[in-house]
């Protein structure tokens, strides 16, 4: 039996590749299966002689921890035995705000192990970020430190999961397309399954690869791409913790050989304007990214660092992967600027306003075959005359800067706690090195000045996020609105793209 892991070329994925296979790469079946032991548990139990690293910790500031695992699977089972002793039963949320360490590794599949509902938080939200998920899940428990690690030794450091497949497993926060404000996309034991479709031909991965990912699990890119697939496929990973730091991560990748790297795009270009690029060796031989387009100097810049192209991975939280560039696939040829082509046996098309399909070059709605039914991802795009896709812009309100997605609702609901502000539009305008910066126009009733903005900025920093804050602030008279009384932000992008003043007829 050729299990999937072992073709590597486009035309073997376009011809070999089945869902049917995809469950032969786990313990698990259709009936019984948790994550936590296809991705910890049994690796130990093929190891039993030894302490293979599972995860190696990168720090912002220097320093490594490495942990085996053996030692995430003993923590993670004490982890559960004190959640059942807190009371937490099967289905309960359990959320985790830490950044990659011994206890959130430890937390996140000691929660799964338990049967309850791991929710990974961002560790950077203020209050209102943490406020507005915590009302929505409204877990039993809310980790926000490791201090639980020192009751952990009283408790057995085995335990046995007894979870269905479809069982629910873990809450994916994103502030997506669905909705105005956060949404949980919730996921069941089954999803690291078809998680293998993203891993095999997203991000390359192969038993072998030594993989890092820089993102932060709180995310889906940091969970499920960086996280959950390589542990799955029981691969050594790296990951980042404490603020991004370029170099730190390029003397990592010389430090601990990785082979396969996958970021967002504004990982590499912060590698590539930190100009400490050269002072490393690197033994990378794949490289993915997603969450937003990346720019032609950026893709020039890791051909010629890393001798590989960087390869286009798409997809959202709620949709999954579906557009990929196949990394170490010989006989796949990367067009830079691409999004790459569908994920084997998927069914990706870009409709006009009707639902037709548009010939190549034509710019219009990106849908996905599911079900039965064209979904849209609410981006837009086109392709050309070789099947290549091609990105062309969000179509709805939702911002993406450096890789994270971000809500407008959510922000001008920050900037409006101000107490001089009476009105806001968030937009996502165009920046060089994260893709896209917000930008607040504020209707006030003081003068607008350099204090005011920044003290807007100040306060979306301390009650939402450190990343959401508005980079750029204008004020403004009125704001543009709808029928219906809203802020028309489409007026607010066409005029920022015009260079139009804003102003209401």
């Amino acid at each position: 039996m050729t299990r999937l892991t072992a073709y590597t070329s486009y035309a073997d994925a376009q011809a070999h590749f089945s869902s049917a296979k995809l469950w032969e790469l786990f313990d698990g079946d259709r009936e019984r299966l948790n994550i936590a032991h296809e991705c910890i548990d049994r690796h130990v139990a093929s190891d039993p002689g030894g302490d293979r690293t599972a995860v190696i910790v990168v720090k912002a500031g220097g320093g490594e921890d490495m942990l085996s695992f053996r030692q995430i699977s003993e923590d993670s089972s004490r982890f559960a035995h004190w959640l059942i002793g807190k009371g937490v039963v099967a289905g309960d949320r359990v959320a985790v705000k830490l950044e990659p360490s011994r206890a959130f590794y430890a937390a996140v599949f000691g929660a799964i192990k338990a049967g309850a509902i791991a929710v990974p938080l961002f560790t950077l939200f203020g209050p209102d970020g943490v406020r507005l998920r915590v009302e929505d899940c409204k877990p039993k428990l809310l980790i926000e430190d490791d201090r639980f690690l020192k009751e952990l030794g009283a408790f057995s450091p085995s335990f046995m999961p007894s979870t269905r497949a479809d069982d629910l497993a873990i809450f994916q926060y994103t502030s997506g397309t669905t909705r105005a404000l956060p949404e949980a996309v919730k996921h069941t034991h089954r999803a690291v399954v078809t998680l293998m479709v993203a891993a095999l031909y997203g991000t390359g991965l192969r038993p072998g690869d030594r993989f890092i990912c820089p993102s932060s699990p709180a995310w889906g890119h940091g969970l499920w791409h960086g996280t959950l697939a390589p542990l799955a496929l029981g691969l050594t990973i790296g990951c980042y913790a404490g603020k991004f730091d370029a170099e730190r991560l390029l003397k990592a990748l010389q430090d601990h050989r990785f082979t396969n790297i996958s970021a967002a795009a504004t990982h590499y270009r912060m590698m590539r304007v930190s100009g400490a690029a050269p002072r490393y060796r690197y033994s990378i031989d794949k490289l993915s990214f997603t969450g937003e387009p990346i720019d032609s100097e950026t893709s020039a810049f890791c051909e010629t660092t890393f001798g590989r192209p960087v390869c286009s991975m798409y997809g959202t939280t709620e949709i999954g992967v579906i557009l990929v560039s196949y990394p170490g696939a010989a006989d796949f040829v990367v067009k830079p600027g691409s999004l790459g082509k569908p994920i084997p046996g998927g069914k990706v098309e870009v409709h006009d306003s009707e639902g037709k399909p548009c010939p190549p070059g034509v710019m219009g709605e990106m849908k996905v075959w599911r079900r039965g039914g064209w979904i849209a991802t609410k981006d837009l795009g086109r392709t050309d005359d070789d099947g290549y896709f091609f990105h062309g812009g969000r179509a709805d309100d939702v911002i993406i800067s450096a890789g994270w997605t971000m809500s407008a609702i959510e922000i001008e609901d920050a900037v409006l706690k101000h107490p001089d502000v009476r009105e806001v539009g968030a937009i996502g305008v165009p920046d060089a090195l994260r893709g896209q910066v917000v930008k607040a126009f504020v209707v006030a009733q003081r003068s607008g000045d350099a204090d005011f903005a920044r003290e807007i900025q100040d306060l979306v920093r301390e009650r939402l996020s450190q990343h959401e804050y508005p980079r750029l602030v204008e004020f403004v008279a009125e704001l543009p609105k709808t029928p219906a009384g809203k802020v028309n932000r489409k007026i607010l992008r066409i005029k920022e793209m015009t260079g139009e003043k804003v102003h209401v007829d």
